[in-house]
């Protein structure tokens, strides 16, 4: 891979997980054609935006990781895409929102020109919102569950990751670490909630959906928990890095800005076996699940060998 930023040396999936990522990825763009039909009136161009953004583009890994937590527990395929897909909007809206000028002002976004530049700044805002929406609009529907409890805890574990006690709170404190200053502690503290807070509710979701009680989930958020740190290394590992052209995305971005980040605190050699230890902790929490959670484990170990 260009720039060595694989930590394990290669940057491909296990065939387990690439198969399972080309089925989840096929899945979740069939039900975003599906679901976002471009009307035909002066909305139009609003929800071609939403499509632009969500169809064709990303690993689909928060998608995965609900549908894999979901098997694991005799759920169906499709509740457990719907609550991909409610996942993948929130994410989607959240990079069609970081990438705006007032945020971190980024023109490339999986390949293509950010949204905002596709369309506009008025029109990025509005498809943001308009999936943020959509995502509980499909968490409530009793096509992901019949069951008014589920649809009520799918809404709350998403809301919560999503907020200011989660993913946008970790982005303020990202915006503040612009001016400098943060520890270890405080850059791991921001990437538990920017990162690993939608990892951990796609895992968690899984769960909801299988009606698993909370005291039991308590391996499963272990494994969410390292994978999200995991996860953020190996970006901050592309940044430092990798190629923007195999990324998809601008990398030196970070100590442009003078953000410090795990790579900056720890240097590259470090962050990586803190990213490995971080893996085999992740992988040491499915011990009771047998097969069941061998794509689970793949992803566990895809984290730190991508290169995008």
């Amino acid at each position: 891979m260009s720039g060595g930023s694989s930590i394990n040396g290669t940057a491909g999936p296990e065939p387990i997980l690439a198969e399972a990522l080309a089925a989840i990825a096929a899945d979740i763009d069939g039900a975003f054609d599906a679901l976002l039909p471009v009307p035909g009136d002066a909305r139009a161009r609003l929800v071609e935006a939403m499509r632009y953004a969500c169809i064709g583009g990303g690993k689909r890994l928060r998608p995965l990781l609900v549908s894999c937590v979901a098997a694991m527990y005799g759920v169906g395929r499709e509740p457990a895409i719907r609550a991909g897909i409610a996942l993948e909007s929130i994410h989607v809206y959240s990079l069609i929102h970081d990438d705006l000028p007032c945020m971190d002002d980024d023109a490339m976004r999986h390949g293509k020109p950010t949204l905002h530049l596709a369309f506009d700044e008025a029109t990025a805002v509005l498809a943001g919102d308009s999936l943020h929406d959509f995502a509980f609009e499909i968490l409530a529907d009793p096509a992901t569950s019949p069951d008014p409890f589920v649809q009520v805890e799918l809404v709350r574990t998403l809301a919560h990751a999503a907020g200011w006690q989660g993913m946008a709170g970790g982005q303020m404190m990202d915006l503040v670490a612009e001016e400098g200053g943060f520890d270890l502690q405080a850059v791991t503290r921001l990437q538990q909630l920017k990162t690993g807070a939608l990892l951990g509710a796609a895992v968690e979701m899984g769960a909801v959906l299988g009606k698993v009680a909370p005291e039991g989930r308590t391996h499963l958020r272990g494994y969410a928990r390292d994978i999200g740190l995991a996860f953020q290394i190996a970006d901050d590992l592309i940044d430092h890095e990798g190629d923007a052209d195999v990324a998809g995305k601008a990398v030196g971005k970070d100590a442009g800005k003078g953000k410090e980040t795990f790579v900056s605190l720890l240097g590259p050699e470090r962050a990586r076996e803190q990213a490995r230890m971080l893996v085999e902790q992740a992988i040491g929490h499915l011990a009771s699940y047998g097969e069941k959670a061998d794509v689970l484990r793949a992803v566990a170990r895809y984290i730190v060998e991508r290169d995008h």
